[in-house]
């Protein structure tokens, strides 16, 4: 099998994700800290050259260029403000894309989309059964590269 044909497993994907928004963060001039695999819900710590604003950051990567992203029910929380998604579409080839969302936007999205999908008739016209299934899209691709919602700019 070539490279390009090779499917990573979950795990491969999620760790180069994470690597990939790093290096990217590292190219702007940030500082970027990976975390330890315990530190929940921060992947990376993300600061200004000067170290006066940071952020925390969770990734998730798909592969692929569909901005179609499965999280889990507690993406539903709405956490402290300086806590941001970076959704990573991590082609078989070519560079990956990023889409930076601030957390308290991906929860109201999909506390909307979960919703709708409940509401809308399932398969011969059943209810959906409830599940801690949630999905994130950026179909218009509004949040591509947005680097400046980190707001470490400032």
């Amino acid at each position: 099998m070539t490279r390009s044909t090779t499917k990573l497993t979950g795990l491969q994907a999620g760790i180069a994700g994470e690597y990939f928004v790093a290096a990217e963060l590292s190219r702007l001039g940030y500082v970027a800290s990976l975390t330890l695999r315990n530190t929940k819900g921060i992947d990376i710590l993300a600061s200004n050259a000067d170290a006066t604003r940071s952020v925390g950051i969770q990734v998730k990567t798909s592969q692929g260029s569909r901005p179609d992203w499965m999280l889990n029910q507690k993406a539903e929380a709405d956490l402290a403000e300086n806590l941001f998604y970076v959704f990573v579409c991590l082609p078989t080839q070519g560079q990956p894309a990023y889409h930076i969302v601030p957390r308290r936007n991906v929860a109201l999205a999909v506390r909307k989309d979960h919703r709708e999908w409940l509401d809308a008739p399932g398969r011969g016209g059943r209810r959906h059964r409830d599940n801690p299934v949630r999905r994130f899209r950026d179909p218009e691709l509004k949040y591509r590269d947005r680097w400046d919602l980190l707001g470490l700019d400032v």
